[in-house]
């Protein structure tokens, strides 16, 4: 829901700064992002929340950082993008299992956890079968492709309500439960959503 609004921020913010890398790699940057990611959710983990909660921002950063030298100069490739999506979901799943393994941590925030987790597989399975099944489509069904390696059907829960409830996590550590409750419920209304986009989208192709 938040990511046209965001994708153009973003761009103009890394955009600049693309420009004067060249010479970097965008795979070193989609590694270097998983590392900031991981050691974010090993600062969950310790419970060193201001810090976890910098590393994340980092890490998407990054994420955002890598694709934006790819198109800049020439180097998108589909192994680039691959990594990419890869190490975010990565970075998804560390997080909040960081939290709900955290010693000390509210006994009931590995229940909410496994919920949360459970809705992030089944949402990623919406998207990513849509996205394959769009490929075999072009033009495609909404309009022009973003500038993203795959053609990802827009939903309630992506990945800007992603870095806004992981940022929650960290800033309110006592909310983490009812927050991990409203994230899983948020993503399983994404979920429905997609699967009617996708009666409206591919129901011709039923006999």
């Amino acid at each position: 829901m938040l990511d046209p609004v965001l994708r153009r921020l973003k761009d103009r913010i890394l955009d600049p700064v693309a420009r004067a890398l060249p010479g970097v790699s965008p795979t070193l940057l989609t590694v270097v992002g998983l590392l900031l990611g991981l050691a974010s959710a090993y600062a969950a983990w310790r419970g060193l929340f201001m810090p976890a909660l910098a590393l994340w921002l980092a890490n998407r950063t990054l994420d955002g950082l890598d694709g934006a030298v790819a198109r800049m100069h020439g180097k998108v490739s589909d192994l680039g993008g691959y990594l990419d999506l890869v190490t975010d979901f990565v970075v998804y799943a560390s997080v909040p299992a960081a939290l709900a393994l955290r010693p000390g941590a509210d006994p009931t925030l590995a229940a909410a956890a496994v919920l949360l987790l459970a809705a992030f597989y089944v949402n990623t399975v919406s998207w990513t079968v849509a996205a394959a099944l769009l490929e075999k489509r072009a033009p495609f069904p909404d309009g022009p492709r973003e500038s993203t390696s795959v053609a990802i059907p827009e939903g309630l829960i992506s990945g800007g309500e992603t870095i806004l409830f992981y940022g929650l996590f960290f800033l309110l550590p006592r909310q983490q439960v009812p927050l991990f409750h409203l994230m899983a419920a948020l993503t399983a209304l994404t979920v429905v959503q997609r699967a009617l986009w996708a009666i409206r989208t591919f129901g011709d192709d039923m006999a």
